[in-house]
């Protein structure tokens, strides 16, 4: 129940809405329950038997004078105003449903609206530890699917909640006036009562097992949309190994597994729906059984007992409905506990209250003792490192040394386990997270490019830049030339990724961006690792442009690049084992050397294959 209430909390801002749409349920409950009943009587009486309705004792004066002026009306006047008043009811009952469906899709649509706004808010709040141990797939789903079951609750769940409670209301309420008015054997209306705990039962069992499947069916949706993301884009690598058949069989293999979930659910669902239709209709044929042959002996009234049947009967319709809405409210509430477990979610890097502006950076930034862990494993290990204003430090050493870990910890992509980082004495913890961000510019090795128009792309940083100064950004980022030649220029679709761009030009528009941000911290992340010679060539130039007047953090995987680096750190296991210039690290004979050497031998021996070709 507790999480039944938060998840009504989304519907409080659309509160007037949806009071409005109970109103329209609750007046077609009781205006449609109460007169299609009760014209049961005078339509069996006065018209078809053409006879006077007996006007019980027991009846309120004004139902007796009701009843008395309807059994003074002529039988065809009388059937002519039962017609007219058939139609008058179900265009009201058509109109009240029209203004009940509709403010209900609006406030359902509102909701599922504000939710999945909830949910991308807080995805965009978490740190990239975050990402690093979920799966995307899964994240979508639960923006997507999850988020949709909890419509389909607000949609049908609380609409036939306060609309089938309303309907049971009405048929209990007639069930005991037309006993008390027609004197029905207690028997017959305890016997009635007897259907709603056996209808219950069913309906609280098999809605705790659907919660449960129901839990299970979004957690393989889950996977199954993480295999399509990941199948899609990395569709190039599926074709380059030939690995259709494998996918084909492991999503199938996947999809399958969700369609077993599916027809769990589906058969607990129809099977509570045939139990409470058979339960119900059991004991109304019993009652009717009893009930008739009280008829038959002429000891009942057959008009009363006949709208007493039929009030007992519509009741079973609301009963059964009110079962479906417990499956559909569990299937809810296993989505609902997924969104919650994201939004209950604390980020990691989170900014301070009182947190301070970054003021112009002016001096240096410090890592001072620094050590970082990703969980239990030990990334970095007690860093001492300074980098004044305008210098130029490269980060080098072997795969896996924490190259990347101590760059991210600038911007605080992560927050150091250990230690501190400062600029110009100044914990990044301490500082704004928009104004940190806004002095520290990244070009990495993998260019995210977004599915959006090249100007776009370039003016991500900033939104309000002016063609001139994207332009210009192009042109420093030697991008301008290739971007001319596009179909649309500067307004060409670059696709998603960027994959109708090569990894080059990708590169050149990613530093074009950099370019325009206009950052004084500027952070390489191997940004010429994966270009051929001449797009390197172009890309280089580039950067040594984009390098100009700027505090530098390159991290180059060929060492030839490095070499103008103001100072050299050679970072293993976590620790920085050596430093200095690119001369004195090669006189040293340690780790840089043998990279060095192993890299000058790599580059010697296809010149060498060439030149014998």
């Amino acid at each position: 129940m507790r999480l039944y209430l938060r998840l009504l909390k989304f519907v409080r801002p659309h509160l007037g809405t949806l009071i409005s749409a109970n109103l329209c349920m609750v007046v077609n409950s009781v205006f449609f329950g109460i007169v299609s009943t009760s014209m049961v009587i005078p339509v069996i009486n006065n018209v078809l038997r053409a006879a006077p309705m007996s006007i019980p004792d027991k009846m309120p004066q004004f139902l007796k004078e009701l009843m008395s002026a309807i059994n003074s009306v002529p039988q065809l006047t009388l059937f002519a105003w039962v017609i007219i008043g058939i139609i008058a009811a179900f265009f009201l009952r058509g109109l009240f449903t029209f203004l009940q469906q509709y403010l209900m899709a609006k406030v359902s649509t509102k909701v599922l609206t504000d939710l999945r706004n909830s949910i991308y808010d807080k995805l965009l709040e978490f740190s990239l530890d975050f990402y690093s141990r979920s799966h995307t797939g899964v994240l979508v789903s639960r923006i997507t699917y999850d988020t949709s079951m909890v419509q389909n609750s607000i949609t049908e769940g609380i609409t036939d909640l306060v609309y089938q409670s309303s309907q049971v209301a009405v048929y209990v309420f007639m069930i005991f006036f037309l006993r008390e008015m027609y004197n029905i054997g207690w028997n017959l209306l305890v016997l009635s009562f007897v259907v709603l705990p056996l209808i219950m039962y069913p309906i609280v069992r098999v809605g705790k097992k659907l919660r449960k499947i129901s839990g299970d069916v979004q957690e393989q949706m889950g996977l199954v949309t993480t295999t399509l993301v990941e199948t899609i884009s990395g569709m190039r690598i599926v074709k380059a190994f030939s690995m259709e058949d494998p996918e084909k069989r492991k999503f199938d293999s996947q999809n399958q597994a969700l369609y077993k979930m599916f027809m769990r659910s589906a058969k607990r669902e129809k099977l509570l729906d045939w139990m409470i239709e058979f339960i119900g209709i059991s004991c109304g044929c019993l009652i009717l059984w009893l009930g008739g042959r009280k008829i038959i002996m002429n000891t009942a009234d057959p008009a009363g007992f006949i709208a007493f049947i039929v009030a007992i009967f519509m009741l079973s319709r609301p009963l059964s409905r009110l079962g479906k809405i417990n499956s559909i409210n569990q299937k809810a509430l296993a989505a609902a506990e997924r969104i919650f477990e994201i939004l209950d979610k604390k980020p990691k890097v989170i900014e301070k209250d009182g947190a301070a502006d970054l003021p112009a950076f002016r001096d240096s930034i410090r890592f001072d003792e620094v050590s970082f862990a990703y969980g239990d494993e030990i990334v970095l290990h007690k860093i001492d490192l300074e980098v004044k204003k305008g210098e130029v430090l490269a980060i080098v050493g072997p795969s896996g040394g924490g190259k990347s870990s101590l760059v991210n910890l600038i911007p605080r992509f992560y927050d150091a386990t250990g230690g501190k980082v400062t600029i110009d004495g100044l914990d990044v913890k301490d500082l704004k997270l928009k104004s940190l961000i806004s002095r520290v510019g990244i070009v990495t090795q993998e260019t995210i490019l977004f599915h959006d128009t090249v100007k776009a792309n370039i003016s991500y940083g900033k939104p309000g830049a002016s063609d001139e100064e994207i332009v210009k950004a192009a042109e420093i980022a030697n991008a301008h030339d290739f971007i001319e030649r596009l179909p649309g220029g500067y307004k060409t679709i670059v696709g998603e990724r960027g994959h109708r761009l090569s990894g080059g030009e990708r590169q050149r528009l990613a530093i074009a961006r950099a370019v325009l941000k206009d950052a004084p911290i500027l952070i390489l992340d191997e940004a010429t690792s994966q270009l051929d010679m001449e797009s390197e060539q172009l890309v280089q130039e580039a950067i040594e442009k984009l390098m100009k007047g700027r505090t530098v953090f390159v991290i180059a995987h060929r060492l030839s690049t490095v070499k103008f680096a103001t100072k050299i750190i050679v970072l293993d296991k976590g620790r920085i084992v050596e430093r200095g210039p690119h001369e004195e690290l090669l006189r040293k004979g340690g780790i840089y050397k043998r990279l060095y050497d192993l890299q000058f031998l790599e580059e010697e021996v296809p010149k060498y294959r060439d030149a014998e070709e």
